[in-house]
């Protein structure tokens, strides 16, 4: 074989090996089973360019809590609805639709709502509970 050829050949056998490498990890939204089974039984950290955002634990029978950053937690459920992860909590009927990818560094999510532009990343992941002291605690 010419050198020219065995080069061509090599070089083509190596493209498959490449192109998977770069394909990205996430490029399918999380299916619900997919969600539940990644993310039960823990609590996510989640940040916002670089600037934590809030943490989530994920119960059993789908229910979770959420604080936002320095803020009361938020009891509530989630669902599937069309490919999209929903949130509803105690405090706001109104669902709360993201789509879930995972990543090599953990879940990115992407808030389905009219602006579009939200997207979350974990940063962080414990087996602890949320800290969730009641309101008006005090002397």
């Amino acid at each position: 074989m010419h050198r020219p050829a065995a080069l061509l050949l090599a070089a083509t056998l190596c493209l498959p090996a490449l192109a998977q490498e770069a394909t990205p990890v996430a490029d399918a939204p999380l299916a619900a089973a997919e969600f539940e089974a990644y993310a039960t039984g823990k609590t996510l950290s989640y940040a916002q360019d670089g600037v934590i955002w809030g943490a989530e634990q994920y119960l059993p029978g789908r229910k979770v809590i959420w604080a936002f950053t320095e803020d009361d937690c938020q009891y509530g459920h989630w669902f599937e609805d069309r490919g999209n992860i929903c949130f509803v909590y105690d405090a706001d009927p109104e669902p709360q639709c993201w789509r879930f990818f995972r990543e090599a560094t953990g879940l990115r999510a992407i808030f389905m709502g009219a602006d579009g532009s939200t997207s979350l990343s974990e940063v962080g992941q414990s087996s602890e509970p949320l800290h969730c002291p009641g309101p008006d605690l005090g002397v």
